[in-house]
């Protein structure tokens, strides 16, 4: 038979597709702007019918009708790192979360540590062989569809088909559901005159042949918009967005002195505009690939020459990183942040940095802390060593003291903070 044939055998209606999901089963959802919208809001319509449904996903984009609170027993939500739209749900107890680095999320699906009885994923059309292509999404979603005992994919022809280990074959699905509608985009803009500073001092600690991980986001966005005058860039990064095609077109973004997949744009997922996913249609420039891969940090490690970019909630002035939790709320998750710190700082010629405005709510609170808040977790530690860049200033902990790092720190914190940073610091007995 076919694989054109074993296709349209397996297509139906996402009503009839979902209906197999029984109480109790664990399913994952496809994330990032790869969510398979269709299946979800399906899924929701039969929520009379089940209970105690575990959904599990990463950070995603667009809505999460699931944990709205008439929902509560329907579904369970477990959530690997925490978007906006399940914020409030964790934060009220209504949905759990599990504190996990990218790079081991496919492992606790390979290991049947969080099995999977159905993955919900969001395809490309096959190509004239019968693969579907992951698309905008492939970093932990592929993994749960090899794992899962059972896959239900849309197959929407408005998503882009993304090359690299990025494939499933049409009979590796189990149900199929032909689908038509845009992916969701990402606001472009926004960066403030804080993040242009902070943008324009980490493009000066870049050099040429660099190869680069940043997310996405006003400092992200602030940093790309910098580099104009570079040569010879590459990216190995978890997510990226439409800053790097700009500079692909323009030559500065090559892959030329990558020492790790020269030539390509490495990466796990992204989230963008419609020109993002246009640029991304079958180029063989873009090399996508499972979390496992792209983040683990033996494998950054041997791209010279790697700089992390990552941001963070507070910063204390011994160096700790909080970036997953403001105090004891949960607020976003570990995500990729030290998978890439400990990757660039193996790296020959790397470095990780991380990138914060120096205070928030209007200049009422200092990002820069004596310590962290009670209850905050550790995202970076304090022997990481990390880079860290405010609008203030560089400051590189590697090898500092305490008494290095208090003063260095001190120093890049809004101005209004020093003096009772620094009175704190004596009390500490950190200076």
């Amino acid at each position: 038979m076919s694989w054109s044939e074993i296709f349209r055998q397996k297509v139906t209606d996402a009503a009839t597709a979902v209906s197999q999901i029984k109480s109790n089963d664990r399913v994952y959802i496809g994330c990032g702007a790869g969510v398979p919208q269709v299946l979800v809001n399906a899924l929701v319509e039969r929520a009379d019918e089940l209970s105690c449904v575990e959904l599990t996903h990463l950070l995603h984009f667009g809505e999460a009708p699931y944990v709205e609170p008439q929902y509560k027993g329907v579904f369970c939500h477990n959530a690997l790192f925490i978007g906006a739209n399940v914020r409030s749900a964790v934060q009220r107890g209504q949905a759990d979360f599990t504190p996990v680095f990218l790079s081991e999320i496919p492992y606790l699906f390979r290991a049947g540590i969080l099995p999977l009885d159905f993955a919900l994923i969001h395809l490309s059309p096959p190509d004239e062989h019968g693969f579907c292509s992951f698309g905008v999404e492939i970093g932990c979603t592929k993994p749960a569809a090899e794992s899962a005992k059972v896959v239900i994919a849309e197959v929407n022809r408005r998503m882009p088909r993304t090359l690299g280990d990025s494939f499933i074959h049409v009979r590796d699905i189990d149900i199929i559901v032909e689908t038509d509608y845009p992916l969701p985009e990402a606001p472009q803009g926004g960066a403030t005159d804080v993040h242009q500073t902070i943008g324009k001092m980490i493009a000066e600690q870049i050099p040429n042949g660099a190869t680069l991980q940043m997310g996405i986001g006003s400092i992200p966005d602030a940093v790309l918009a910098n580099l104009g005058n570079h040569r010879d860039l590459g990216v190995h990064t978890e997510l990226f967005s439409d800053g790097v095609v700009e500079l692909v077109e323009a030559g500065i973004i090559n892959g030329a002195k990558k020492t790790l997949h020269p030539g390509k744009v490495v990466a796990g997922f992204l989230f963008g505009s419609q020109k993002l996913y246009n640029f991304i249609q079958d180029n063989p420039i873009i090399e996508m690939h499972p979390t496992d891969y792209v983040n683990d940090p033996f494998i950054i490690s041997q791209n010279d020459n790697m700089i992390s970019i990552n941001s963070a909630i507070e910063v204390d002035l011994t160096g700790q990183v909080a970036a997953d939790s403001i105090g004891p709320r949960f607020y976003s998750g570990v995500g990729g942040q030290l998978d890439f710190v400990r990757g660039a700082s193996r790296s020959k010629g790397g470095k990780p940095i991380i990138a914060l405005p120096s205070s928030a709510k209007g200049g009422q609170v200092s990002r820069i802390t004596p310590t962290l808040k009670n209850g905050a977790g550790i995202t970076t530690t304090r022997s990481d060593g990390a880079t860290i860049v405010t609008e203030y200033g560089i400051a590189d902990l590697f090898g500092k003291t305490i008494r290095q790092r208090a003063r260095m720190l001190i120093d890049l914190a809004a101005p209004q903070f020093r003096e009772d940073l620094e009175r704190q610091a004596k009390e500490l007995h950190y200076l």
